[in-house]
């Protein structure tokens, strides 16, 4: 267990007990840049508290074709996967490390028991749902909202504020799997956001001005 991590990332949230225990009972994993972490449809049995890196969470249609739901960041855990712990259910969501990423994964039996007698634990989650809630609104409002040009810049702005740098290293291809369009239309539309001087395109990379 990397408790060092833990504590830089954990230690202002949760209080020193169960800082103590998640240290004694979780279990630390790696995974390396698109390694699936949770896929759909997979009983859950750990809840995943993530230590370092990014993960993105996307939703997949009846043809196989995914959408990006939200991105998470060291010192949150996915609440969907949370959800599926507590109705016993599979998981509706793919959850896959956008870049290398730390994990430590608690085991399921835990979560129930800490809502109800650790009070750091039960903020954190209820905070946790909140944020995601505003998340998929907000996601639920670009699609509903905005036309592919605007889903587009608001998705490399994103993309920024996560890598906290205006070089974004990224494929056209991948951006249109994770915004569920063709990489024609993503290279066309990127062109035109470049003549508009909001980005500068090059090979594999694009800068936000």
């Amino acid at each position: 267990m990397n408790t060092a991590l833990l504590l830089e990332k954990y230690g202002q949230i949760f209080d020193e007990n169960l800082i103590q225990e998640i240290a004694q009972i979780g279990i630390f994993k790696t995974f390396k840049k698109n390694d699936i972490i949770i896929d759909i449809n997979q009983t859950l049995k750990f809840i995943p508290l993530l230590l370092s890196g990014n993960i993105k969470i996307l939703r997949e249609d009846d043809e196989g074709n995914e959408l990006l739901i939200y991105f998470l960041e060291a010192g949150e855990t996915c609440t969907m996967s949370l959800t599926c712990c507590l109705g016993i259910s599979r998981s509706k969501i793919r959850a896959v490390a956008e870049k290398e990423s730390s994990l430590i994964m608690i085991p399921v039996q835990y979560m129930e028991r800490w809502f109800h007698n650790n009070e750091s634990w039960r903020n954190f989650i209820l905070e946790s749902y909140q944020i995601r809630f505003d998340e998929m609104l907000d996601a639920i409002d670009t699609i509903a909202f905005l036309k592919m040009d605007g889903r587009l810049y608001k998705y490399l702005l994103n993309k920024s504020q996560l890598y906290n740098s205006k070089s974004i290293a990224i494929k056209h291809q991948d951006i249109a799997e994770d915004l569920h369009t063709s990489r024609v239309v993503i290279s066309r539309l990127l062109k035109q956001l470049e003549n508009e001087n909001k980005i500068k395109l090059s090979r594999n990379k694009i800068e936000l001005i």
